[in-house]
């Protein structure tokens, strides 16, 4: 009776641990981007506007001013960032955005932000989250996932070593009562954080922004700079590189 009993115990936690590992797994699937087709140059649509957000930090091979459009246009510049995206990933390197390209993009995806950034991190530090900006929180949270696949990329570029958010944005008046900040700064739309990684200097962190399609970018005593303001329509429409 005893064994049989143990037997039941043992059958039930090995279903319950069964079911566990299924959700866990759904959960992940339903949090992966559907890529539902190749993309290569020629494509256009609202997969390649995804595609383009999740390699706008691999603008460059080196520091230029210049981004990739979020156009859902698969040009010369998409295919190249999907290039040296592939490139520094390790995957074959032809600029087509087939099943192994898209489950490594499908790698640095997080219900959360992204594989290496948290939204809360760049959450305002007057503690109104994403809320009382110059844009609603919905618009500053999407321009947050933006900013955070570039990031992605600059954090490759400097040896995988992490980066941290000094500041990411800002609610007006968080902005309002931070020295030195401008009224109308870019943190208050959610497209710019000052960063900094132990063990980097400011330097090669600047460097490394500067192929990864950020048009904003200086150091301050502690941190790099960076934004995209060349992209929005709200943004300080001019390049910016100090």
């Amino acid at each position: 009776m005893k064994n049989t009993f143990k037997k039941l115990i043992a059958i039930v936690g090995f279903t319950l641990m069964i079911t566990l590992v299924l959700s866990v797994t759904n959960i992940e699937e339903a949090s992966a981007y559907n890529w539902t087709r190749t993309l290569q140059e020629g494509s256009s649509g609202s997969d390649v506007r995804e595609l383009q957000i999740r390699v706008a930090g691999w603008a460059a091979d080196s520091p230029t001013q210049t981004y990739v459009a979020i156009d859902g246009q698969f040009g010369p510049a998409t295919k190249a960032a999907v290039m040296r995206f592939q490139r520094a990933y390790g995957l074959s390197v032809d600029g087509i955005v087939g099943p192994a390209t898209q489950a490594k993009l499908n790698a640095l995806e997080d219900s959360n932000g992204t594989k290496n950034f948290n939204y809360s991190e760049f959450y305002s530090k007057d503690g109104s989250g994403f809320s009382g900006g110059r844009v609603s929180s919905s618009t500053v949270r999407e321009n947050v996932r933006r900013l955070m696949y570039k990031l992605e990329a600059v954090r490759v570029k400097i040896g995988n070593r992490p980066i941290i958010i000094n500041s990411g944005f800002r609610s007006i008046s968080h902005n309002n009562n931070t020295p030195g900040s401008s009224p109308n700064s870019q943190h208050t739309y959610g497209i710019a954080a000052d960063i900094r990684a132990s063990g980097v200097s400011l330097t090669t962190l600047r460097n490394a922004a500067r192929s990864s399609g950020f048009s904003g970018i200086y150091n301050g005593s502690t941190y790099t700079h960076v934004d995209s303001r060349m992209e929005y329509s709200y943004g300080a429409q001019y390049w910016y590189w100090r």
